[in-house]
């Protein structure tokens, strides 16, 4: 029976020399993650001491709610960058964005305005209510336009918690599948840590992200996994390497 008080490593045990977080929201004043200048400070820090050394922050992209713009967001990369190094925090960090599947985005891909988080994969999600009626024409056009969708936090998304089939068929249009590293610890809940250990038990798991919004983020990596695929979450933090910079 699954239990989220059994004992198991704690979450900074995976994390080795060299580290690359994926997906966070450090940059301040952008979105629902860091507010100020000392929030990002505070949150960085958080980072190295969990033995994280390169970090790609990734704001949200909302229509209407959050409409950073790619400009805006390496502007702000810079602010960031001269505030860690001014403050000798050895945090390497770049930039990305984390898109909603939202009636704007399309525009964006077939423009090719999106911010990758290396090379050519984006950093999308879903709304957490329903995915879009359109998901499988977006992940389509996504790729026509030469990208490579990398959906973050899958097992957050509750109306796929319990159709597994229905994560197959995002794999088989061409998406890479990026977890929280919070959903081993029961943070988001029951549902979206078996989901996790689930897919990482599949083989579906391409990537591993922190999310990291706050210090209660934070605090959550010193706590301990709950999952059985272990051994898969740490091979999914070593892939997730390959966007080191």
């Amino acid at each position: 029976m699954f239990s989220i008080f059994k004992a198991k490593p704690k979450l900074t045990s995976f994390i080795q020399p060299g580290q690359t977080d994926i997906h966070s929201h450090l940059l301040f004043g952008l979105d629902d993650g860091a507010k100020t200048p000392q929030d990002t400070l505070d949150l960085a820090r958080k980072f190295v001491a969990a033995g994280y050394t390169h970090c790609i922050a990734t704001p949200h992209v909302m229509n209407t709610v959050w409409e950073n713009t790619a400009s805006g967001i390496l502007e702000r990369l810079e602010e960031t960058r001269k505030l860690l190094v001014e403050n000798q925090v050895p945090l390497r960090i770049n930039a990305a964005a984390e898109y909603l599947m939202d009636t704007g985005f399309l525009e964006l891909a077939r423009t090719k305005q999106l911010l990758p988080l290396k090379e050519n994969k984006v950093l999308v999600e879903m709304s957490y209510i329903n995915p879009p009626m359109n998901l499988f024409e977006i992940l389509f056009e996504m790729q026509l336009a030469g990208y490579v969708p990398v959906l973050a936090h899958p097992e957050r998304y509750g109306f796929y918690n319990n159709a597994i089939a229905e994560y197959e068929k995002l794999k088989n249009a061409g998406c890479l599948f990026q977890v929280n590293l919070l959903s081993a610890m029961g943070y988001y809940g029951s549902s979206a840590a078996k989901t996790a250990d689930t897919l990482l038990g599949m083989g579906l798991i391409d990537y591993v992200g922190t999310d990291m919004h706050h210090l209660n983020h934070a605090q959550g990596l010193e706590a301990r996994s709950v999952i059985r695929n272990n051994a898969a979450l740490e091979l999914a933090l070593e892939k997730s390497r390959e966007f080191s910079f």
